[in-house]
This record gives structure tokens, C-alpha cells and sequence, in this order.
């Protein structure tokens, strides 16, 4: 059948309307998650160490309500706290990788309830073997990564997640790609969802990392409303699905808004949920100066009413 130009131009309009109805939709919802803004401070790894009081104050002034640690910079407990005060931020979570928990547990778990923290959080997984992957860089390591080893992980999990409960606090865990890299025909992400304890473990899930791995941020909130608490939030541009048998080159980390991610609806979805406790920017690179950068994310953020 032939289309006239005025019923295409009048469906063309109509389907422009449903969408911005959608968009709009989205945007609400959004909004109604009224979180904190956070941020996770591997985003100013590079200024902490020069500055750490400066930094955490300049953050405040962005309007940066929370925020995560990954590091202290050889500063006490008692530097730390006095810092966060007087830059109006409240720390609530720290980032440890899986070999310093292992190494020195008990200092780490004893040094944050100092600090008030209260989740503990794996960064990164560990090998069930170390000796196996010695020498190897970090691509490397991740592509090593078994199934077994995504297991041993998962009672790791289990284990420091019943430590740390004892202690009054929370330990949960932090994805990248790995997990989505399909392997032996199961995802390992999903994997780690039904081995881990409810009870002791919960996921920061990281959207940008979802996405960028080939996962659905907005099907796992919907799948598993209960066991997501935080979110990290990060843009790309570069996005690319991967050729059969070969994986996408992994693209460029730009500023929240100006990349491949919508955020609306991941945020509207969170916000059915209604388990989401912590939402955290991380900046991993920058377009623009730090600041600037982080003013933008902070901006996007903002709009999409998180306050």
C-alpha cells in the first residue's frame, strides 16, 4: 500500500509524540529515585595524593553529597574524617580488590569501622590459583578468569560477607566486563547472583561496565531487584556489539550525557525497585579538566534528580 505524504508525516508526528510521552515517562520515574549524589573517588586518584582535603572540598562545592573511597593516601582515620567534614561528605563505602583482602583482612575491616564506613566493597575478583596468572598484565588476568575461579570467588564472597556482617557492616561487590564474558556457556555475573548469600552479599552494580560487557543494566534491576543496593554510573562513547568469535574494542569513557548511555530509564527502574541505597558517578577519564568534568557529570546527574 501506497503512504501519502500527509499519513506519513501524521504517523511520523504520532511516533514522535509516543516517544517524548516515553522519554518523559522515564524521566519521572527517574526522579523519583531521590538519592544522594555520590561519587567514587578513583574518579580524583591523580589529585587525593597532591591534596586530599582540597580535593574532597572542592567535590562538596560541586554538590557531591557521598561518597566512596578507593584509598586513603596514607592518611589516619582521624585525617580522614576531618577532611570529609569539613567538605560536608559523608564516606559510606571503600573499594578493596581481592588480593588486599585476603592480605590483610582484619586491618581493612578494623580501619573503616573507624571510619563509619558501612559497606565493604570487592573491586575486583581473585584467582582460586594465583601462581597460575603470575606475570600476567591486567587484560590478561581478566581474559584468564575461569568458571572455577568465578566460583571459588563467590565463596570468597560468602565468607568475607559473613566477617564483616559480624561487625555490624555490609560487603558487597563491584563488576566490570569480566563478568559478562560468556564462559562455558554460562555468564559469570549470573553465576555469582545464585552462589552468593542474599544476607551476606550485596551487588554495586556498575552500569557502564554492564553495558559495555554486553548486559542489560535495566533487566538485571528488573531480575533481581533485591540483591543490587548501589550503582556506579559512567558513560561511554563507542559502544560496538561484538563480531562472532572476537570481542568489541572497548570504547572511550566520556562525561555522563555526552556518550552512548540514556540514564533515564536505568534510573526508572531502580526506582520500581525501590533497593537502591547508594548511587556513585566514577569518572575514569576525562574530555575536559577534572573538575569541569565532574561539575558536568555532576549537572547530568541533577537533571535526572538526583540530589
Amino acid at each position: 500500500m501506497k503512504q501519502s505524504r500527509r499519513e506519513f508525516i501524521q504517523s511520523t508526528s504520532a511516533s514522535l509524540v509516543c516517544a517524548s510521552a516515553l522519554l518523559s515517562s522515564a524521566t519521572a520515574f527517574a526522579r523519583g529515585l531521590k538519592l544522594p549524589l555520590g561519587l567514587q573517588l578513583y574518579s580524583v586518584r591523580d589529585l587525593l595524593p597532591k591534596d586530599f582535603a582540597g580535593t574532597l572540598k572542592s567535590l562538596g562545592g560541586l554538590g557531591f553529597v557521598e561518597v566512596e573511597s578507593a584509598g586513603y593516601y596514607d592518611h589516619s582515620a582521624a585525617e580522614v574524617k576531618a577532611a570529609l567534614d569539613v567538605a560536608g561528605l559523608k564516606l559510606v563505602s571503600a573499594h578493596y580488590a581481592s588480593d588486599p583482602l585476603h592480605e590483610k583482612f582484619d586491618e581493612i575491616l578494623a580501619f573503616n569501622h573507624e571510619l563509619g564506613v558501612k559497606t565493604l566493597v570487592c573491586s575486583s575478583p581473585g584467582f582460586k590459583d594465583p601462581a597460575r596468572v603470575k606475570g600476567m598484565g591486567w587484560a590478561e588476568r581478566n581474559h584468564a578468569m575461569t568458571l572455577e575461579d568465578w566460583r571459588w570467588n563467590a565463596d570468597q564472597f560468602n565468607m568475607f560477607g559473613e566477617k564483616v556482617k559480624s561487625a555490624g557492616m555490609n560487603f558487597g561487590y563491584h563488576n566490570h566486563i569480566a563478568e559478562f564474558r560468556v564462559t562455558d556457556g554460562i555468564v559469570p555475573y549470573d553465576e555469582l547472583l545464585r552462589l552468593t548469600d542474599p544476607a551476606k552479599v550485596t551487588m554495586e552494580m556498575d552500569c557502564g561496565w554492564v553495558t559495555v560487557g554486553g548486559g542489560n543494566p535495566i533487566e538485571y534491576l528488573r531480575k533481581h531487584p533485591n540483591r543490587i543496593s548501589m550503582l556506579h554510573v559512567k558513560d561511554f562513547v563507542g559502544l560496538m556489539k561484538p563480531v562472532a568469535g572476537k570481542e568489541a574494542a572497548e570504547p572511550k569513557p566520556v562525561e555522563l550525557g555526552t556518550g552512548t548511555i540514556d540514564y533515564a530509564p536505568i534510573f526508572a527502574e531502580a526506582a520500581r525497585g525501590g533497593n537502591i541505597k547508594h548511587i556513585f558517578v566514577e569518572q575514569e577519564a576525562f574530555t575536559v579538566p577534572p573538575m569541569q568534568s565532574l561539575k558536568m557529570d555532576a549537572d547530568y546527574m541533577h537533571k535526572l534528580g538526583i540530589a
